[in-house]
């Protein structure tokens, strides 16, 4: 099975070759369904967090060994860079899923994107990537996209806003820098193997945290399992490897207006769901990032 959705994978994705921003846009819906999914799993963050990773090493492997028969071993440097990445990740998902609980799925995803300003700013000062002004001007726009979406003006969800809304800070902090690492580790054209190595750290940092947070399961229960499986083909596999092999070839403000596409999904979902009823001021919001990635995605350079 495994073996068989890779190779449809490949074959069904060479055409977004020339349209890496569409490739992202896709992966970022295709994340959306996580946070609904690990709602429904109703497990400790590193149960979720630890099982999405290891559920997806299956497919991941073979396209890993196909792309290393193609292009080589990655170099001792990016070997250290996937493994920050990985930890990055694993404290963004252990922080994230905590807040789901807490505040909801669609706010919680919400929050974490606090993103489309650090990641451009780790950029800036790092890499020395400029911004167009085209983003500094629509920046405005889609953080108070951000801010309804979230429901701090009705429709909020979950029953400790508080520390909901530090836990998805916190998380959106790792989830910054996770971003950032992951589309350097890209750059070398060997983002299958370098995606495998940080889901692996990442697995064995969920382990490790969340056997000390509040604890693992070993033996969820079926129920869970499967609810975590789905994340780890639609998160993990589907929607995380289309934006580690695609965001390298795009700004990286690009890359994090267009991952906002995320939390607007995340609340979509959430509705039809989970029964999370958006407020007016949440799909206001909605509109607003939408049209945001649209304006920013329009005639935008290559990386």
């Amino acid at each position: 099975m495994a073996s068989r959705l890779t190779e449809s994978l490949h074959s069904s994705t060479g055409w977004l070759d020339g349209y890496p921003a569409v490739a992202v846009a896709i992966g970022a819906l295709c994340v959306s369904a996580s946070s609904v999914l690990i709602d429904l799993a109703r497990t400790t963050p590193g149960t979720a967090s630890f099982y999405r990773c290891v559920l997806a090493l299956p497919f991941l492997v073979p396209m890993a060994l196909a792309e290393r028969r193609r292009k080589g071993v990655p170099a001792r440097g990016e070997h250290v860079v996937a493994a920050v990445a990985g930890a990055l990740f694993a404290g963004d998902m252990l922080l994230w899923t905590q807040a789901i609980a807490e505040v909801g799925a669609g706010l919680s995803t919400v929050l974490v994107n606090v993103q489309v300003i650090l990641v451009p700013l780790l950029a800036l000062t790092i890499d020395r990537e400029k911004v167009s002004r085209r983003f500094v001007l629509v920046l405005p726009v889609v953080v108070a996209g951000v801010v309804l979406t979230g429901g701090l003006f009705g429709g909020s969800q979950g029953g400790d806003p508080l520390w909901g809304t530090i836990h998805a800070v916190l998380a959106a902090v790792c989830y910054s820098g996770f971003l950032f690492l992951l589309r350097r580790s890209g750059h070398e054209g060997r983002a299958v193997q370098s995606y495998l190595e940080v889901t692996v750290w990442a697995a064995v940092v969920s382990l490790a945290a969340g056997a000390a947070w509040q604890g693992v399961e070993w033996a969820p229960g079926w129920a869970t399992v499967g609810w975590l499986a789905g994340v780890a083909v639609f998160g993990q596999v589907l929607g995380w490897l289309l934006v580690a092999v695609w965001s390298p070839r795009l700004p990286s403000y690009l890359g994090a207006i267009l991952l906002l596409l995320t939390p607007v999904g995340s609340v979509a979902l959430g509705a039809l769901v989970l029964g999370e009823r958006p407020a007016m001021p949440q799909l206001a919001g909605c509109v607003l990032i939408l049209a945001g990635a649209c304006v920013v995605g329009v005639r935008a350079p290559k990386a």
